[in-house]
């Protein structure tokens, strides 16, 4: 288990106003009663703030004909739709919904080609609403795999979240399991994958990024 990389600044604020409280408290010898309820406050805040930005080392096995899970979180999509940004044509999507307690860290879920890739300002609505997929501060990003089989994957910010993290770019060549994102806070993302796809999670299942295999081409 490594801290990442992205929560460094807000792990140095919380250190900071922890220390400072925690100061001011014994500097004006507040009662014990008050000096216990800041002491808990900042043991709670400081472990959340960890938690939060915690980043597991784990064994990725790829496999090209599978299509590994991007992110921790509760699969709350499985439905065919229209994909009107890039392919504008029918998909199967699968969506994952992660909460503040999830590890954030997103992962590609093949390995290939970045054919495209655009970051969409937005709105904040809450990462499970059915318009976030489409009004929300987002990235979308396509993969090609060896077979030409093209899979897209979005951010998507949630009510809590106001910053998206991209390590990638058109034309980069990625592996499947590797982070190329994160997104601080409750947040959400998407996969749009070719008719016919095998899927094998259900609405409701708890999956992990990296491990978790939502379907076979």
């Amino acid at each position: 288990m490594k801290f990442h990389k992205e929560g460094y600044t807000s792990l140095a604020i919380t250190i900071l106003v922890i220390f400072i409280t925690n100061a001011i408290a014994d500097y004006y010898d507040a009662p014990e009663v008050i000096k216990w309820i800041i002491y808990i406050l900042s043991a709670f805040l400081f472990i959340t703030i960890v938690q939060f930005f915690r980043s597991p080392t784990k064994q990725i096995v790829i496999d090209e004909g599978t299509i590994l899970c991007p992110a921790d979180g509760k699969v709350v999509v499985i439905e065919e739709t229209e994909e009107n940004e890039y392919f504008h044509d029918r998909r199967l999507q699968v969506s994952i919904f992660m909460s503040p307690i999830n590890v954030h860290v997103n992962r590609n879920p093949v390995s290939g080609i970045v054919t495209y890739f655009k970051y969409h300002p937005g709105k904040f609505l809450v990462a499970w609403h059915p318009k976030s997929s489409t009004d929300n501060e987002r990235t979308t990003v396509v993969v090609k795999n060896a077979n030409g089989v093209e899979v897209l994957f979005r951010q998507i910010a949630g009510a809590l979240a106001r910053r998206i993290v991209w390590y990638i770019k058109e034309n980069d060549q990625v592996a499947q399991g590797a982070e190329f994102g994160f997104i601080k806070f409750g947040s959400r993302v998407d996969l749009f994958l070719p008719l016919g796809t095998e899927i094998h999670v259900n609405i409701g299942d708890k999956v992990v990024g990296g491990k978790t295999i939502i379907g076979k081409f």
